[in-house]
C-alpha cells in the first residue's frame, strides 16, 4: 500500500513493477465515488529495483479515502503503438480498446505523519479526537 498527503504539489512514487516502462498511463480510481482520473506518466526513471515518478494530483486526494492505483501501457497512445499490424485485428483508423497493465496498488491517503520504521509513528484513526482523563485517585476498591 501506498500511502500518499492531500498537498497539491509533486508527489513521489517508488514503485517495483512487472516491466520498467518510462512512459505510460496512471488511472486513480476513488473506493468512495468510484471516479477514475487518467495521468500520462512520461518521465519515470530507474533507481535501482525501483521505478520512481512524481505526478501533480488534480483534483487533489480526499483525506482518509482508499484509491486504486492502476499503471498500464495504452497502446492508443500516440507514438507508443507497440502491437505488430499482423495481430491487430482491426482497422488501423480505429483506436485499439487493449490496454497492457504491469502494476496495481491501493493507495491511502492521510496527512498524518507516519514513521513506522525509524519513530514508531503508527496511523491513529481518531487522531486528536479523543483525549483521556486521569485525575481521580483510583488506588483503591470500595466494596
Amino acid at each position: 500500500m501506498i500511502i500518499l498527503t492531500t498537498s497539491a504539489t509533486a508527489q513521489n512514487l517508488l514503485i517495483i513493477p512487472r516491466t520498467y516502462i518510462s512512459k505510460f498511463t496512471m488511472e486513480i480510481r476513488d473506493d468512495s465515488t468510484n471516479v477514475i482520473v487518467d495521468y500520462p506518466i512520461t518521465t519515470a526513471t530507474l533507481s535501482g529495483n525501483y521505478l520512481s515518478f512524481s505526478n501533480i494530483f488534480a483534483p487533489k486526494l480526499v483525506e482518509n479515502h482508499f484509491y486504486d492505483l492502476y499503471l498500464y501501457l495504452d497502446y492508443n497512445f500516440w507514438n507508443s503503438n507497440n502491437s505488430f499490424w499482423n495481430l491487430y485485428d482491426i482497422f488501423w483508423q480505429k483506436d485499439s480498446d487493449y490496454k497492457e497493465d504491469f502494476y496495481r496498488d491501493k493507495i491511502f491517503c492521510t496527512d498524518q505523519d507516519i514513521d513506522q520504521l525509524n519513530d514508531n509513528d503508527y496511523y491513529q484513526l481518531n487522531k486528536g479526537q479523543y483525549t483521556s482523563y486521569d485525575g481521580f485517585n483510583n488506588d483503591y476498591i470500595v466494596i
